[in-house]
This record gives structure tokens, sequence and C-alpha cells, in this order.
């Protein structure tokens, strides 16, 4: 191979890789989000409150969170990405989705614990995965 060719086909290869990382992948996104928090219950399930949408079984205790579609489908989350959450401590795993009419948006899984979900409340928060 001649020395151009190589040339060329390294700096190929440092802009695909530069470009990629700009453009995130899947890899140190972070987004701004409205955070609430929800419990396994029927009045905010559905009649079998301790499954979540992907068939994954709720159990207090777990980090979990249920994320709004829009950042399944526009901004790369999957089932069982780990995500970091401002202000709350360790990383919380995606099991659960929302209904389609909410955008930019987290469910944080509280158990059955219905008065810490009410105290959470709603907050602007920052999620990175």
């Amino acid at each position: 191979m001649n020395r151009s060719f190589r040339f060329f086909v390294l700096s190929a290869l440092v802009g695909f890789y530069a470009s990629s990382a700009l453009a995130g992948g899947n890899a140190g996104q972070s987004l701004r989000v409205d955070a609430t928090a929800y419990n396994s219950l029927p009045a905010q399930t559905d009649d079998d409150p301790n499954v979540a949408a992907w068939g994954d079984e709720l159990k207090p205790g777990m980090k979990a969170i249920a994320v709004s579609r829009d950042l399944l489908n526009l901004y790369g989350l999957k089932h069982r990405d780990k995500v970091r959450i401002s202000g709350m401590d360790g990383e919380f795993e995606v099991l659960d989705k929302m209904h389609r009419r909410w955008e930019k948006k987290i469910d944080i899984y509280m158990g059955k614990d219905r008065r810490k979900a009410l105290r959470f409340g709603r907050k602007r928060v920052t999620i990175s995965w």
C-alpha cells in the first residue's frame, strides 16, 4: 500500500470516529427531562402492577424507571439501559415505558410507598446514559 493511500484511509477512519463521537451515538448522552415517581399500585398502573411494559417484574427497592417513548425512539434509550439522574444516587435501569402522550419525561419507581412518591413530586432533572 502506498503512503498516500494509507494516509487517506487513516484520515477517513479518524474522521468517522470523531463524527460518531460528536453525534453521541448511545454513549455519553444527557438530557433535561421532567421526573415524577410511581408505585406498584393498581390505581397507578394496569391490572398487573408488578409487571412492567417489557415483562420485567418490579419489586420494591429496585432502582428502575419508566421513560417516555420519545426517549426510546428519538434519543436512543433502550430497555435495560443504565441511567444516572441528577440529584439521585446510583444508576437506574430502564424497565418500563410510559403512555405515548408523555414527552421528555421519566417516572422513578418507588415500590409501594405512595407517600414517598408524593413527596418526590415533580422535578426537572438531567439524565445521562
